[in-house]
């Protein structure tokens, strides 16, 4: 259900988890007005209780790595002058043809990666050493793509060989090429703040003439794992940026069974402050100025 149509008067594209899509006919041209709302999803579950200014910060984080790549890789913004209703959360896209692929990037390893190395000594088909802990950095950054799924279900991690089948081997060599290049900047961009950026997940889509873009949002506490440098001890509890702090909330503490088919429960407000102040954080620390809720055109 839209949560700013009433506000933009455009057509609805779509309404996912947490960004609504709205069609804009541009003079002929189709743009997309992409709006970030407060929603917070985790588990496959978008949960009940919102983030304040999440949509906004998330919006104005990615807008600001754009800039940050903008030598490297396209990237779909045409614009930031949106309905005012959504300034600040909203933003004005190109209509891509997006290819359906989650570009994973890891360069430590944690997560389901660590979950899969457990068992096999690999993420997904790519061999690595014996004896890592959760949180080591690996060698060099691997790409470990997903397939993605009907809201409600889990991503599907795969294999590169995956991807090639499906998409072919060139567009696969090229998603796993522009991912771990973006990656590679976007770390050492990250680690001059003080700050690890242990995986993240990128969206492209092509333009008619087959161009890859960069899409979607991009290297935010939402599509990022973020780590306080100085606080980083692989092996251990590892702070973190993003809302894996929502995440551990409910699985230990909330007494909510996450195999059941019970929704989440709402987030108490201490969760929810300080789960914004994260996201605040992280946007102060990458960016090194302080979030503003509607940026000055």
């Amino acid at each position: 259900m839209s949560q700013y149509g009433d506000k933009v008067h455009l057509p609805l594209r779509h309404a996912g988890k947490v960004r609504e899509l709205y069609t804009v006919d541009g003079g002929g041209t189709e743009r997309i007005l992409m709006v970030a709302t407060d929603n917070i999803s985790a588990y496959d579950h978008v949960l009940s209780t919102p983030i304040p200014d999440k949509g906004a910060i998330l919006t104005q984080l990615s807008l600001w790595w754009f800039d940050q790549l903008a030598d490297l890789v396209d990237n779909h913004v045409v614009s930031g002058d949106v309905p005012a209703a959504v300034a600040g959360r909203g933003t004005l896209v190109e209509s891509l043809d997006m290819v359906e692929v989650e570009c994973v990037a890891r360069g430590y390893l944690t997560g389901s990666g660590w979950a899969e190395y457990q068992e096999s000594r690999t993420v997904c088909g790519v061999p690595l050493a014996a004896g890592l802990r959760d949180g080591d950095k690996l060698p060099e950054p691997i790409f470990t793509p997903a397939i993605k799924a009907p809201l409600g279900e889990h991503d599907e991690n795969v294999d590169f060989a995956t991807v090639a089948r499906l998409h072919g081997e060139n567009l696969a060599a090229e998603l796993r090429d522009l991912t771990l290049a973006i990656y590679t900047r976007a770390e050492e961009i990250a680690a001059e703040r003080g700050i690890i950026l242990a995986d993240t997940k990128f969206e492209f889509g092509r333009r008619a003439d087959g161009t890859l873009v960069l899409a979607d949002e991009v290297l935010t506490p939402d599509s990022s794992r973020f780590w306080d440098a100085e606080a980083w001890r692989p092996g251990e509890a590892l702070p973190s940026f993003d809302k894996q702090y929502v995440r551990d909330w409910l699985a230990k503490e909330s007494g909510w069974d996450k195999a059941s088919d019970t929704p989440p429960p709402p987030l108490p407000a201490e969760v929810v402050a300080a789960t914004r102040d994260r996201y605040l954080e992280a946007f102060r620390r990458l960016t090194g100025r302080e979030f503003v809720p509607f940026p000055a055109a």
